[in-house]
């Protein structure tokens, strides 16, 4: 039994939430958002809180049971507060700058990478060696940081290039004479 799908999701204050079928749409301060959950479960909108059942034992249905409770969960946080995703830059002369919307890199590359931001996307630049990435779909603010951490992932030797806030990097050893 899935210990994540027995527990109702609650609707949170200042986010509306309505049933409809198997889509289940959240409309919060931030924006609209929907899911549509798979035909092996069921979800049902009562007393303030949205709960998921499977619609039989099968292992198919209980696969998709925990994944659908936690979405649902996802898309009414996103509405509500959003989600954001640090990134760090290091390496000398690597850098990172706004053009209008888009993301310039310096990564160390003849030329500038220009990454332009998907819609629903806001990315920010505090400071030159730091990224954040933010919007209302965790799912998409997940993927932006992965592609801008895939131009120039960080090597094991220097610690050099694009990675997580708090992200620990494995270091190794150098050459030795």
């Amino acid at each position: 039994m899935s210990r994540i799908g027995k527990k109702p999701v609650p609707v949170p204050a200042g986010v509306t939430a309505s049933v409809d079928g198997q889509k289940i749409t959240a409309k919060g301060p931030k924006g609209e958002l929907f899911f549509v959950a798979n035909d092996e479960v069921k979800v049902e909108y009562n007393e303030n809180a949205v709960s998921v059942t499977p619609v039989n034992d099968s292992k198919d249905a209980r696969s998709k049971w925990g994944m659908s409770r936690t979405m649902i969960e996802n898309i009414f946080k996103g509405v509500k507060d959003g989600y954001e995703r640090k990134l760090e830059i290091n390496g000398v002369g690597y850098r990172a700058a706004l053009q209008g919307k888009n993301l310039q890199l310096q990564l160390g590359f003849s030329h500038d990478v220009v990454y332009e931001a998907p819609e629903g996307i806001t990315i920010a630049v505090p400071k030159p060696t730091e990224i954040v990435v933010s919007g209302i779909n965790k799912q998409q603010v997940g993927q932006v940081a992965a592609e801008i951490r895939e131009y120039r992932g960080p090597e094991p030797y220097k610690g050099k290039g694009v990675k997580y806030a708090g992200e620990r990097i494995v270091r190794k050893e150098g050459k030795k004479k």
